[in-house]
Parts: C-alpha cells; sequence; structure tokens
C-alpha cells in the first residue's frame, strides 16, 4: 500500500508553516512586531529553547518490576516528536484516529519508546534489547513469571509482536503476519506463558475500499422522536463509503501464537473486535466486537457491540451483554427481566471460571436486606454452573482472593460508613474487619489492600508469609497542608484480631513511595524520593537494616526555575470564599521592583464552597517543581511573574454557570489585588492565558474584564451556541439557559475586547467542543471589529500541541507577544494594533482562508 494511493485528509493540508491571521493597523513594524507576521517554524530565545528541548526523557525510574523481581523495565523515550510523524497519512474514522499504510492506530506511529533496557535491581546493571532498526515501541507486558517481555515493535508499514528474553536481551518477532492494530493494539500473555494472543490482518485483507470517483448519495441526517442529547462529536462518519472504511480497517483476525516456535492458530472468523482478554488458563476469551448498524450521530465508542466467552475454535459458550448504538438514551444490556444484574464480572485468578457479585432482586416491602453473593461461574459458562462462593445479609461492593483462593476481602458500604471484611471460605460465618471508615473523616483513609501477581500473572491479595497479616498502603494527609506534607505509608494488619501496625511510612522532609517491592514480608522496597529541591530518583530500601541505596541519578534540567521562589497564598474574594493561588518569581529577582506577570489558569465549577476547598486537602509541599515542555513557570527565565490561581465558579449544582461572570471578575480582581500590595506584581503589566476551558476564560475575561493588557487562548471554544446540549458540567440546554450560554460567549462580546489577544489551535483538535471553527470564527471578527489580535492554526496538531516545530514556535510568539504588549509597553498608552509586513498583501489579512 503506498502513500500516493490514498486520498486522505492528511494530504490536504499544509505541511510547512502554521496557518496564521493577523488583524492589521498602519503602524512602524518593529523586529518584535515582526516575529507575529513571520511564516514558518520559529525558535525561541536561547534559554527557553534550552530549557523546552532539554532530555528529560532520559531520566529513569523504577517503577515497573518484573513478576518474579528479576528486573525493572525501562523504555527511552525519545522527547517531543517531530511534525513530520504527524503529517503522514492518517484517516477519521467515527472518532478513531487511523495510519491506514501501517493498519493500527495513528498513536502508534506518532508515539512510543525507541528502546528498551531491562535493569538489574540489585546493582543497577543495564541489558538493552536488541531492537529492529528504526522501530517504535508499544504495548509492553511481562510473562507471568517475569522471564520475558512481549512488546509491538511499530515498523514504518507495519507493526509485529516480539517477546525479548530478560537475562539476554535478546528479541525474537513472533508475527508472520502484520498486526491489525486499530483497536486491539498489543498482545496478551496465557497465564502459563506459553501462548500470546493478538489481533492481525485477515487472510483476505486486500486494500481498503476506494473512493467512490462521484459522490453515492448526498448526505442525510434525519431526527428521531428521542431527546438525542448529544455532545459535538468531531470525525463522526459521514458516508456510507467511511461505514465501509471503518469496517474493513477494524475487521482483524483473533490468533494463538505458541512463544516457542511462533506457530499461529486462528480463533473464530475475522470480526471488528474492541478487546480480547484471555482467561489465566488461556483456555477461554473474553471478547467485544462492533457490530452493525453503525451510526453517523455518535463516535465509534458509542456503536452496537456484543461482549462474549469464546473457547479456542472461535465458538461463543457465553453472552455476557448485548448493545445496541448509544444515542444520548440509556439502555442495552442482555440480561432478563427477572434475573438480577451480574456485577464485577472477571477471571477469577485461579483460571476456574469467572467470579462476579449477584444480589437478589428487590422484593415490594423489603428491599433492606436482600442477600448479596460472590458467585463462581464454571465452564462451560451454562446456567447450571453457577456456584455459590459466599453470601452476606449486605450489599458487596467489590471482592479480592487471596493466593490460595482460601480468603477473600470484601467491602461494605453503609450510610457514611466503609468497611472491609476477610473471610475464611471455610468459616463463611465469621468476618474479620480489616479496616472501618467514616468517609466524612478524610485524614483517616486507611488506604487500599496491597496486591501482587500469582503465578498465573492474575492480581491476588498480598499476604505476609506467616499466612495470617495482609498490607494496606495509603497516604496519609494531614489538617494544614501548608505546614504538613502528605505522608505515604504501609501498615501491616493481623487479620483475626485487626490490630494494625505501621511498618513504614515517608519521611517528614521528604515525600517518598513504594514502586516496588521485593518480598511478601516488605523488609525491602524500592522507593521513589522527592522533594522541593531534590529530583526525583530511585532509592533501595532495607527497613530492617534502614540501608538505603541510590540506585537512579536523574538530572534536574532547568535549575534556574526549581531555584525560583515559590510562593502559595489563600486569597479572599468578596463572598468569603479563599482561593488557592500559586506564585513562581524570577531567582534572580530583587524583591523590590514589581514584575510582568502571566496569569495561567483553568476555571472549573463546584457545587458549595466547601467543595473547592475539599480540593486543598491534597497540597504536597514536598513535590519537586517538574518543568515540562510548556510548563508557565518558563516564563521567569523572561522576567515574569508566574501566577497560577484557582478559579472557581460555585453555585447550586443544576446552575453554577449563573454565576460564571460574577465568579469570574471576582477571582481575578481578588488576586491582582493581593498580589499587587505585596508588591510582587506590576498590576498595569498582566498577562492572562489558559488551554482549553483556560483559553475560553481568557477571552472571557478579556472582553468583560479591564486588568490585561495581552491574553493566550490555547484552542478555546469562544461561542457556547456551538456546543447547544451542555459542555463541560453544565447539563442545560442552550434552550433551558440561554441567558447563560449568551453571557458565557465571548463571540458575543468580541467588540469590548480590551487588550491584546493572540489565539493558537490545533489544525486536528478533536476535542469535543473545541472545533478549530471557534478561532477562525472569533479572529474573523476581530478582524472585522478593528482589534488586536493573532491566530496561529497548527497543522497535524491535535487538542494538546506536541511536535517539537509546534511547540518551540508556540514559545517564540508568546514570548514576543507578551513582550510586545505586557513587558515592554508603556502601560499609560493603549493596547496597539499589531503593524502589517511591508512586503505583504494585508487586503484580506496574512493567511487568511
Amino acid at each position: 500500500m503506498s502513500f500516493d494511493a490514498l486520498p486522505v485528509e492528511g494530504l490536504r493540508r499544509t505541511l510547512l508553516v502554521a496557518a496564521t491571521f493577523l488583524v492589521a493597523a498602519p503602524a512602524a513594524l518593529s523586529g518584535q512586531t515582526q516575529i507575529f507576521h513571520e511564516e514558518g517554524y520559529l525558535t525561541p530565545p536561547a534559554e527557553i529553547a534550552a530549557v523546552v528541548e532539554a532530555p528529560r526523557h532520559e531520566n529513569v525510574t523504577l517503577t515497573n518490576l518484573a513478576p518474579g523481581g528479576q528486573a525493572f523495565l525501562n523504555t527511552l523515550g525519545r522527547g517531543m516528536p517531530p511534525l513530520e510523524d504527524f503529517a503522514r497519512p492518517s484517516v477519521r474514522l467515527g472518532g478513531l484516529a487511523l495510519d491506514p499504510v501501517a493498519s493500527r492506530s495513528q498513536g502508534l506511529t506518532t508515539g512510543g519508546s525507541v528502546g528498551i533496557e531491562f535493569i538489574d535491581p540489585d546493582n543497577g546493571s543495564v541489558t538493552t534489547v536488541d531492537l529492529p532498526a528504526g522501530v517504535r515501541v508499544t504495548g509492553t507486558s511481562w510473562s507471568p513469571d517475569g522471564s520475558q517481555l512481549a512488546f509491538t515493535a511499530n515498523y514504518e508499514t507495519e507493526s509485529h509482536i516480539y517477546v525479548a528474553d530478560v537475562s539476554s536481551g535478546q528479541a525474537t518477532r513472533l508475527t508472520s503476519t502484520p498486526l491489525l492494530a486499530t483497536r486491539v493494539s498489543s498482545a496478551s500473555w496465557s497465564g502459563t506463558g506459553e501462548h500470546i494472543f493478538a489481533v492481525v490482518q485477515p487472510q483476505d485483507y486486500g486494500t481498503a475500499p476506494p473512493l467512490p470517483v462521484a459522490p453515492t448519495t448526498p448526505m442525510i441526517r434525519v431526527t428521531s422522536e428521542d431527546e438525542n442529547r448529544l455532545r459535538t462529536y468531531p470525525s463522526l462518519l459521514a458516508d456510507p463509503h467511511e461505514k465501509d472504511q471503518l469496517e474493513y480497517y477494524t475487521t482483524g483476525q483473533l490468533v494463538r501464537i505458541s512463544v516457542a516456535d511462533g506457530s499461529m492458530e486462528p480463533i473464530g472468523e475475522p470480526a471488528m473486535f474492541e478487546s480480547v482478554g484471555v482467561s489465566p488458563l488461556g483456555d477461554f476469551l473474553r471478547v467485544r466486537t462492533t457490530q452493525r448498524p453503525f451510526s453517523y450521530i455518535v463516535p465509534v465508542s458509542q456503536f452496537g457491540d456484543v461482549e462474549e466467552i469464546w473457547d479456542l475454535d472461535g465458538q461463543s459458550v457465553l453472552e455476557i451483554a448485548s448493545r445496541d448504538v448509544r444515542k444520548g438514551v440509556q439502555g442495552g444490556g442482555n440480561n432478563d427481566d427477572d434475573e438480577p444484574a451480574r456485577r464485577s464480572l472477571t477471571w477469577r485468578p485461579d483460571g476456574q471460571g469467572l467470579s462476579y457479585l449477584q444480589r437478589d432482586p428487590e422484593a415490594e416491602g423489603n428491599n433492606n436486606s436482600r442477600p448479596d453473593r460472590v458467585m463462581q461461574w464454571l465452564p462451560p459458562f451454562g446456567d447450571d454452573d453457577h456456584e455459590v462462593v459466599f453470601e452476606a445479609s449486605f450489599e458487596i461492593r467489590s471482592v479480592q482472593y487471596s493466593e490460595d483462593m482460601e480468603w477473600i476481602f470484601i467491602t461494605r458500604r453503609q450510610g457514611g460508613t466503609d468497611r472491609m471484611y476477610a473471610v475464611r471460605l471455610d468459616d463463611p460465618e465469621t468476618r474479620y474487619t480489616i479496616w472501618e471508615w467514616e468517609r466524612s473523616e478524610f485524614h483517616e483513609n486507611p488506604g487500599s489492600l496491597m496486591t501482587r501477581s500469582n503465578d498465573l500473572g492474575r492480581s491476588v491479595v498480598r499476604f505476609a508469609t506467616d499466612g495470617s497479616h495482609v498490607y494496606l498502603s495509603g497516604t496519609q494527609y494531614f489538617e494544614d497542608p501548608m505546614e504538613e506534607a502528605p505522608r505515604p505509608f504501609v501498615d501491616r494488619v493481623e487479620i483475626q484480631s485487626g490490630e494494625t501496625e505501621r511498618i513504614w511510612q515517608s519521611a517528614e522532609d521528604m515525600f517518598e513511595r513504594v514502586t516496588a517491592i521485593f518480598d511478601d514480608d516488605i523488609e525491602e522496597v524500592m522507593l521513589l524520593r522527592e522533594n522541593r529541591t531534590t529530583v526525583p530518583d530511585s532509592w533501595r530500601f532495607n527497613r530492617v537494616s534502614g540501608d538505603l541505596r541510590q540506585m537512579t541519578e536523574n538530572v534536574d534540567f532547568s535549575p534556574e526555575i526549581t531555584n525560583a521562589r515559590r510562593e502559595r497564598v489563600m486569597v479572599p474574594r468578596h463572598d468569603g470564599v479563599e482561593i488557592k493561588v500559586d506564585v513562581t518569581l524570577p531567582h534572580d529577582w530583587d524583591g523590590q521592583t514589581p514584575l510582568p506577570a502571566m496569569f495561567w489558569h483553568y476555571p472549573r465549577e463546584y457545587g458549595s464552597a466547601q467543595a473547592y476547598e475539599n480540593t486543598l486537602r491534597t497540597y504536597n509541599k514536598n513535590s519537586f517543581p517538574s518543568v515540562g515542555t510548556r510548563s508557565m513557570e518558563i516564563l521567569t527565565l523572561m522576567g515574569y511573574a508566574v501566577v497560577q490561581p484557582d478559579h472557581p465558579t460555585i453555585g447550586d449544582s443544576n446552575r453554577i454557570n449563573d454565576n460564571y461572570l460574577i465568579d469570574l471578575r471576582s477571582n481575578h480582581l481578588a488576586v491582582i489585588d493581593e498580589l499587587s500590595e505585596r508588591g510582587w506584581i506590576d498590576r498595569r503589566r498582566l498577562g492572562l492565558g489558559g488551554h482549553s476551558y483556560g483559553g475560553f476564560g481568557t477571552i472571557n475575561a478579556m472582553v468583560h474584564t479591564p486588568y490585561f493588557r495581552a491574553g493566550i487562548a490555547g484552542a478555546p471554544n469562544s461561542n457556547r451556541q456551538l456546543t447547544p446540549i451542555g459542555f463541560q458540567s453544565e447539563r442545560r440546554t442552550l434552550w433551558e439557559a440561554r441567558e447563560t450560554y449568551g453571557n458565557m460567549s465571548p463571540f458575543m462580546f468580541a467588540d469590548q475586547l480590551t487588550g491584546a489577544l493572540l489565539i493558537y489551535h490545533g489544525e486536528d483538535d478533536q476535542n469535543v467542543g473545541t472545533f478549530p471553527d471557534n478561532s477562525w470564527r472569533l479572529i474573523h471578527a476581530l478582524n472585522g471589529l478593528g482589534k488586536t489580535a493573532a491566530l496561529y492554526m497548527y497543522p497535524f496538531e491535535g487538542h494538546g500541541q506536541v511536535t517539537r516545530e509546534t511547540i518551540l514556535d508556540m514559545w517564540t510568539r508568546w514570548v514576543a507577544w507578551l513582550d510586545h504588549y505586557v513587558k515592554n509597553a508603556d502601560p499609560s498608552e493603549p493596547v496597539a494594533p499589531v503593524a502589517p509586513m511591508a512586503d505583504q498583501d494585508v487586503e484580506d489579512g496574512e493567511g487568511a482562508r
């Protein structure tokens, strides 16, 4: 299959430059403003480029330990991906993004690792897996005994399953037929480790349905009598041809592959597989397949499907569930009205069939004491193959098993109290309380039961070697997180008495968490340790001897930002609600001169002030201030204070957004007043920005308040009338809340823009509600109104921009925009329009469509 033969959407777009639209007005053009117009991908100042391009992907954390403890897995990243990877041909079908050349998900083409290492947990020695040249690695999974690692190797035009030997690093290709990795993109092990299951291209795969020379039908959409309250989904199927394409690209052959010799056995007929789960013994499969008819109004994830248990001949021995297309009306399932629902249906960890929960149906007048049961469903999963494992007079919320299957651990919720009980199955009348927790007592959370893998690779409860203790792990939070940082812990619990002993807890001045355990008595563990000035590193700790040994030596690639002055303050607004504000000040600031500031925010909705305050309880003052490619703290290198305030909108649950504009103004004014009074920021030189809903909030603030000289709005919605059936937590429709939708639509107030607005957007944005049309229409309106604005539309980027070229270009334009309109501007002068390029025709605006 060749690139040239594919009339896909990706080929229609420009590959070289970001689309740019600038509002123009006659004025002198400075060197700084020339950047606003310059075509091509630009590079920011050296100090910013160095931080953005730092090889932080080379840092290592030891978290993924083989089941047998032989080695840690370390996959090698490559940093920011190049734009050319995203420019490869792609098709979007019903919300799926596919690489049609390699018959896989587009994410396998654009992402993945470039190498695999096995790191010895004792001495840190490294064994490098010998990979084929040029492949990208995805879908890694340990064999049940940890001696081998399966992974997907993504070549330029196809994907294959490999297995690597942990001791030698030698990798062997198992698949002779390429994978069909459009939905099921990785391999699954049998519990014995003898076989791997995967979905490959069917024998008669052929070529994709050709695009008709001429359309065969007009586009037809007809409403139904149902009120289909659907979101504004992107990339829905458009016509019969796309339906045929979808079926072609998602129909694969399920196979069982021998790890010993690579022999491959087909299982059943080709189908549109959504997921494949292998039983612990590898004798049955739990499969979900998409079913026609398809829909034009919902994405593939909401198409009809069937979930079944298959045997190794591909015969369905049990239908678990059958669902029709979900068109905004709840329904589906295959249970008879008289049969109580099966809950938490999963493979038993011992391989003996399925485990599930089932409660007696409600009886009129007696619904509080209905028995609930832990059930076992044995092969061949017939009506007479059910057995009761345990029965309780209350609803069981969850169940976990011991490795020997002699104990179960169940949870119960009674009012505001949660409990966990241990039950020995040969004495089901006796329950032992592992923990009891009043959920209102947030700081008393007992933690979660610790587990490990059994010989079949399934999760079971971890017991101490004495057989009488189990473990809980959690994090202890404190009443004043500004004074006391969270402290992860491990408790050992004696089952029959419930006595608890804290055997390990993180230090007060260091945030430590257990990432691997080497023995069932938890005497040796791997810790990840960090604090405000210490980059996270892995340390091996023996809690008996106290020996602590450093295993990695990671690097802080931006010490100037790590060493910046950081402040967290609580700021009261007019209604008494205190909002949290994080402020980062340049490391070389003199502490005297108020700074130009960049506010970066993301609004969130809460049903009460208490609900917002509850989010502050998990603050970790010992967290290392990690810096990513788009961290706003990078602006401190250019002399800005970076302000990251919470931005709560608080109101009655069904009418929260009625308070949106009130709280928007109140939040901003309270923060500006407080930080200005402290002498940290110059309130006359402020910028505001945010991404997605933060971009939406940025535009709203710039049309409804006078506080900001410049704004940077990323991937925003600007007109809530384009999301008429709801958005974020808003569940009312436009017609149920006309005034609120209108007030929250900055597009309708574009004539009130007070400042210079930079908009950036990915041309391939697939997020619900933030179609790029929002930005095209807004820049068109601002141009017509003579406002100061620019739009940078980035080819092949989605809702979050990721490629190296795009990230560097964005920083270049952001810094130039902020320097010109905020830092270097005369605060006494109004924001000036952008000057036009002398050698370009600006009659219709540069880059206008």
